[in-house]
């Protein structure tokens, strides 16, 4: 400020030695009006002497000369003095402590004119310079003033050659407009910063965020300053800095700590499932919300220069704000360890990336976003090839499990439930029609025609490799009647997924087959097993009656033990099976009692009838206990599961 006094010191002492020397020259000129007249008259006098006198007529042409040239570089330099003026008062205003606060508009148009002045003043410094250095010459040729005149003249020149100086210098250091625009800078991040309002889920809304219009125009006028002064940079920082900390106090409600995590610490399914449910949710939010607001914001305020202006403020923006990990953590998913889990969040990962593709290419579709397109466009393709490789190499990898044991219980094994609940959550209307696009994507990739059967035959295929499967896990049971056992289950399982999308599919002829196959087993495992026992109370067994029921009880005893830990995972089928046992067994058991007069109530020996009863009702209970199975198979669906109750498990494809 000490140095901005000093100059304008300065120009006031120039303003008033220049302002003394047009008074001179002034009169100057008048002593020359004066003169003229004397000369005439003198020369009507002396007209006898015309030739002797000729001389003076010369000295009034000149005289006129001189006043002529000193007329005009009067003007200019009345012109200076009237700036110089504007200038001290433009100075002031530009110094005041207020400065933009109270109106904007008014101090932009003031740093306007100051512009202008320096100019015009520079201007008219140069013309009267040029003015007055002619009149000097003038005189000094032509000796019709004194010293005192043409020192004055000389003075008037130097005045204005050191206020012209001292403009140009003042022009190319700018102390007083740096100062200007810095406090348009310091006011524009205060209009920026008071009015920038965060978005939250509970009030997602495009308009929640959008400046009004009045603060709109006092963003653009001061960055239409600022850039026709160079200093449009600062201005750009500044914007980022305020609009990013918006942006990340939105995201702040959120948490996104999963978005940090390493893609190991996903292990568990259900984790692993909300963390996607939530990338799905927030992705969505900071694109067509935040970001989207940022981008109009961006596009208004700085609209007035270079579309990469903008789209380059805008994308430093988008990069804090976090778009980039949100990209990251799909890349960490499409990353990871094949499995038909996986399959699913591919899926679902290329859903929200389809759905929000029109606001990427709006958003994103400049030169100054080719980072985040690349990485959008390596992630599609990673999701892409990476959920169509799972889907084709879904049948070999159930044909993959024929090696492994089935469940010693005779309950339906995991890979069965696992695959039936797989394939209908891949055949409902949320996931069918994105795995088609998929499929349909790829096959375009690989310039292969589509084929529109592809994934009603890939169920298809699944399925098979599934019944070739339980065929050759009941043949690894050592009993026959476990067998029947699981092979009535596992039919039981597939007659169930009617009105479902598999069973729709499959069709009501395939249902039906199950429902009788299911049957069918039913039928054998009586057969094998209560059937054969009972024959020991048989009346043509020669055997004694007490020997004859001894037997029985060992048999049956036995058999109970065996059978202890087997399972019908139906409840409904588990106690149609208990009556028809108790039908098979327990009236006959009953009967063969009476007829021989047989008394076991307190015998440590035989069963009564209603013990029998009570036994066979605890048979085919599932146990709360948990597999042990050598297969690799492993999943687990959020949401309703079938009566099977499957533990958290992981299905690796081992072939890939």
């Amino acid at each position: 400020m000490a140095e901005e006094q000093k100059s304008l010191d300065n120009l006031s002492a120039c303003r008033n030695l220049l302002k003394a020397s047009v008074d001179n020259s002034t009169a100057l000129a008048l002593a020359l009006d004066k003169t003229g007249p004397r000369i005439a008259e003198l020369d009507k006098k002396l007209m006898v002497l015309e030739v002797a006198i000729r001389p003076g007529g010369s000295k009034n042409c000149t005289f006129a000369a001189v006043r002529d040239h000193i007329g005009l570089a009067l003007g200019p330099a009345v012109a200076v003095l009237k700036i110089l003026d504007s200038v001290r008062e433009l100075e002031r205003s530009l110094l005041s402590d207020s400065g933009p606060d109270s109106d904007i508009f008014s101090y932009i148009s003031t740093i306007r004119r100051f512009e202008e002045a320096m100019k015009f003043l520079t201007s008219n410094c140069n013309l009267a310079i040029q003015w007055l250095q002619g009149v000097n010459q003038f005189l000094e040729g032509n000796s019709v003033a004194d010293d005192r005149y043409i020192s004055n003249v000389k003075r008037s020149v130097a005045i204005l050659e050191e206020l012209l100086a001292t403009g140009e210098q003042a022009r190319r250091n700018g102390k007083l407009l740096c100062g200007a625009f810095d406090k348009l800078e310091i006011s524009f991040k205060q209009i920026l910063t008071e009015s920038s309002a965060t978005v939250g889920l509970a009030n997602s809304s495009p308009s929640i965020a959008e400046l009004p219009g009045p603060i709109l125009r006092k963003l653009q006028a001061i960055v239409e300053k600022l850039n026709g002064n160079n200093r449009i940079k600062n201005c750009i920082s500044i914007f980022v800095e305020v609009r990013s900390l918006n942006a990340r106090n939105s995201m702040q409600s959120l948490d996104l700590d999963y978005l940090e995590k390493a893609i190991k610490e996903h292990d568990d399914v259900k984790d692993m499932e909300s963390c996607i449910h939530d990338w799905s949710k927030h992705m969505k939010f900071i694109v067509k919300y935040v970001l989207e607001n940022e981008h109009s914001l961006c596009k208004e305020v700085f609209g007035s220069l270079a579309s990469s202006v903008w789209t380059g403020c805008f994308v430093k923006i988008a990069v804090e704000a976090g778009i980039l990990s949100f990209l990251r953590f799909g890349m960490s998913i499409a990353e990871s360890k094949k499995s038909p889990i996986k399959l699913l969040h591919l899926l679902n990962i290329f859903s929200v990336l389809e759905d929000l593709r029109m606001d990427f290419n709006k958003l994103f579709g400049g030169e100054s976003c080719n980072e985040i397109k690349n990485m959008t466009r390596d992630l599609v393709t990673k999701v892409v090839n990476g959920a169509s490789e799972i889907f084709w190499e879904l049948p070999l990898q159930v044909e993959l499990e024929r090696r492994s044991s089935p469940p010693t219980d005779g309950s339906i094994p995991r890979l069965v439930s696992f695959m039936t609940d797989y394939c209908n959550r891949l055949l409902d209307d949320n996931s069918r029609p994105i795995l088609t696009q998929v499929l349909r994507i790829y096959q375009g990739w690989k310039h292969e025609k589509y084929d529109e059967g592809l994934v009603t035959n890939q169920i298809y295929s699944i399925v098979r490799e599934i019944a070739v499967n339980l065929d050759a896990w009941s043949k690894a049971y050592e009993q026959r009647a476990l067998s029947y056992i699981f092979m009535m289950n596992n039919h039981f399982h597939f007659n169930s997924l009617k009105d479902t999308k598999l069973g729709d599919l499959m069709g009501d002829s395939w249902l039906n087959a199950n429902g009788n196959y299911k049957e069918y087993y039913s039928a054998l495992y009586l057969r094998q097993t209560w059937g054969k026992i009972l024959a020991l109370l048989s009346q043509d067994n020669p055997v004694s009656s007490t020997k004859r029921l001894m037997a029985f009880n060992e048999a049956f005893d036995d058999m109970y033990k065996k059978q202890l830990n087997w399972v019908i995972i139906d409840e409904s089928s588990r106690d149609k099976m208990h009556k028809l046992v108790v039908q098979t067994l327990v009236p006959a058991y009953t009967s063969y009692l009476q007829k021989y007069s047989l008394v076991v109530e307190h015998s440590d020996v035989f069963y009564t009838a209603q013990s029998l009863e009570n036994m066979l009702s605890t048979l085919f209970k599932p146990k709360q206990v948990k597999y042990t199975s050598s297969s690799t198979i492993g999943s687990h669906f959020t949401g309703k599961q079938r009566n099977a109750v499957i533990d958290q498990y992981r299905f690796t494809l081992t072939a890939m």
